[in-house]
């Protein structure tokens, strides 16, 4: 996870071309309309609408995106998307959850079965490696709103498991039942966090060699550029070297 998370950075201070923008703008946008058609269409009363919504603004998502999004979700020629989980694991034994929102399985499932097979890995069945990791809540706040201890305090406090704090900022890790109360009282005290929503934690993670991590990278970035994918989690670490070696 911890290599997938510095890969994730280095995809994006590469990805501020148009293109690539856009398609991210697509998944936010799709997010946004499956959150809104599933609950009310106001984020105050609806959690994970309201996440989505903090994810595109995180994004500098424009805000006429994120209000037609919404919209859509209750117009007569909605679209209609499935939420589908696959499991699978990549070279070196990693293994990978993606989540992804499509309106065709077939399509979405032969796909990321052959950037499975194409990495060298293997797609298996459902909650073959979701036990190796845990689902829980995570809030995100940029590190100026508070100090290490400030925010440790306050969000046990609220009611969080644990706190991540570094020069990148705060990561409040929750349980999926205190999500919304942890969320709704540290916004009151530090203001809007950068994200707020449900993620797959790697309980441990595996250190994997340059060669299959650069394959674990590639797997991941195919997967990440399709359309119907939302989310890639998967357990690893890589050599400073080799990320030294894609930051350059």
């Amino acid at each position: 996870m911890a290599g997938h998370s510095q890969f994730k950075n280095i995809m994006h201070k590469k990805g501020k071309q148009d293109a690539i923008r856009s398609k991210l703008f697509s998944k936010l946008a799709r997010e946004i309309t499956v959150a809104a058609k599933m609950g009310l269409p106001d984020p105050n009363m609806n959690a994970r609408l309201r996440a989505a919504v903090l994810a595109a603004r995180a994004e500098n998502m424009p805000k006429d995106n994120i209000e037609r999004a919404i919209k859509k979700a209750s117009g007569a020629d909605a679209e209609t998307y499935d939420e589908v989980r696959y499991e699978g694991y990549a070279p070196g034994g990693v293994a990978v959850i993606i989540e992804a929102l499509t309106d065709n399985r077939n399509r979405t499932a032969g796909e990321v079965r052959s950037y499975f097979t194409k990495a060298g890995g293997a797609l298996a069945e459902t909650g073959a490696v979701s036990f190796m990791f845990d689902h829980v809540g995570v809030i995100e706040f940029p590190a100026k709103v508070a100090s290490e201890d400030a925010m440790l305090e306050a969000a046990i406090e609220a009611g969080a498991d644990d706190v991540h704090s570094s020069e990148e900022g705060h990561e409040v890790i929750t349980s999926l039942e205190n999500l919304r109360e942890v969320a709704q009282t540290l916004e009151a005290k530090f203001g809007e966090p950068r994200k707020a929503s449900l993620i797959w934690k790697p309980q441990n993670t595996i250190n994997v060699d340059d060669e299959a991590g650069e394959k674990i990278l590639r797997l991941v970035g195919a997967l990440e550029d399709n359309d119907d994918v939302q989310n890639v989690y998967a357990n690893f670490e890589i050599s400073d070297a080799l990320m030294a070696k894609l930051g350059g």
